[in-house]
């Protein structure tokens, strides 16, 4: 049965939608399964002929994109009162993060979105019948995340929140948003007048409490966010105001998604990152066979932080994680690598043990 997606419920009285955020390793970059262009993720009501949730999300994604789904765990519920069904009632869509094998997508499955009346305002079902499923590097959303590259677009982001929490009320919510600025921004802030203040009013001890206020914690990507959508400086806020930010913001901030998908998407990054550190779920991302190299760039891609080369091995070693295929792999004029695999018990044990990934780097 084919269903439209999830506009139906512009017209319809249901009030439960479900959304998927499908994440990819593909070429060492980590990827995410849009559609409508990028703006929406695969997306669906929750309709009476669905034994499940878990059945609404695998029809709507296979409709929509036709990317074959494995394990799925469910993520959040949000609520989004500015969408209302017919009824007046506001919607709340469940999602669901799911690792997979990046597919390619049926060219019919790419059309679509050529009626598009605003860069910001969802094309109804009417107009726009195709999903318009691509997949997209997720740093295109959060380029303030990879932090592999240059982290000038973090100084551009974290002068503009200082700017907002000096618009503060009070000295009180003034000093409260400056403290969260330092632990979930990360950075040397030695040179600010306010720093020592904030340090003093932890926990007494000095040096520790350094170390929380100027280290970049990867699984924080969702309280980032969230601050930022606070301060009014992405498109999705209803504070947004483009005419008081620089030229360039549209490239520091990231490309909007509708509706609150990019919220959705933030929180599957805070929970992957969190997980890979005690749980081995990048082996349901990685291919049969792998070198050390490509296993090491795909935990970067997903921390967004580099990691170090040896401390990496020898932790995969001790935790005695892979095992050598007998094949090798060669890339380039240097000697063959050799290629590796998961053990098969850790694939078949990875949700019930805790064995760890290497974690980056201090910063």
């Amino acid at each position: 049965m084919s269903l439209s997606f999830s506009h139906a419920h512009s017209e319809g009285s249901g009030t439960t939608e479900v959304v998927a955020v499908l994440i990819a390793i593909t070429h060492g970059r980590a990827r995410v399964l849009t559609v409508d262009g990028g703006k929406l993720l695969p997306n669906g009501p929750l309709m009476p002929l669905h034994r499940s949730l878990q059945a609404g999300v695998r029809q709507w994604v296979e409709e929509q994109t036709k990317q074959p789904l494995g394990y799925i765990e469910q993520l959040y519920t949000f609520v989004d009162t500015n969408r209302r069904n017919k009824d007046g009632h506001a919607l709340v869509y469940v999602s669901y993060m799911g690792l997979v094998q990046e597919a390619a997508i049926p060219e019919a499955m790419m059309e679509g979105d050529k009626d598009k009346k605003s860069d910001f305002e969802p094309a109804s079902a009417a107009v726009n019948t195709k999903s318009s499923a691509r997949w997209r590097d997720w740093y295109d959303y959060f380029p303030w995340e990879n932090r592999l590259q240059t982290e000038a677009s973090s100084n551009q982001i974290t002068e503009k929140l200082k700017q907002w929490a000096e618009a503060a009320s009070s000295k009180s919510e003034r000093l409260k948003r400056l403290q969260r600025i330092y632990l979930c921004w990360g950075g040397d802030w030695e040179q600010d007048s306010d720093f020592e203040q904030i340090v003093a009013s932890g926990d007494g001890h000095s040096s520790s409490a350094k170390e929380m206020f100027t280290k970049w914690v990867a699984e924080h990507a969702l309280l980032r966010y969230e601050m930022l959508y606070e301060a009014g400086l992405l498109p999705e806020s209803p504070d947004y105001n483009a005419s008081k930010l620089p030229k360039n913001w549209h490239q520091v901030i990231g490309e909007p998604m509708y509706y609150d998908h990019r919220r959705v998407i933030a929180t599957a990054i805070s929970r992957l990152r969190a997980k890979i550190e005690y749980r081995p779920l990048i082996f349901g991302l990685m291919p049969e066979e792998f070198t050390l190299l490509q296993l090491q760039q795909s935990v970067e891609a997903l921390s967004g932080v580099p990691l170090h080369k040896q401390n990496f091995r020898r932790l995969l070693e001790s935790q005695n994680l892979v095992e050598p295929t007998g094949n090798s792999s060669q890339t380039g004029r240097g000697r063959p690598a050799k290629l590796y695999r998961f053990r098969f018990d850790i694939g078949l044990q990875s949700l019930l043990m805790d064995s760890k990934l290497p974690k980056s780097n201090p910063r």
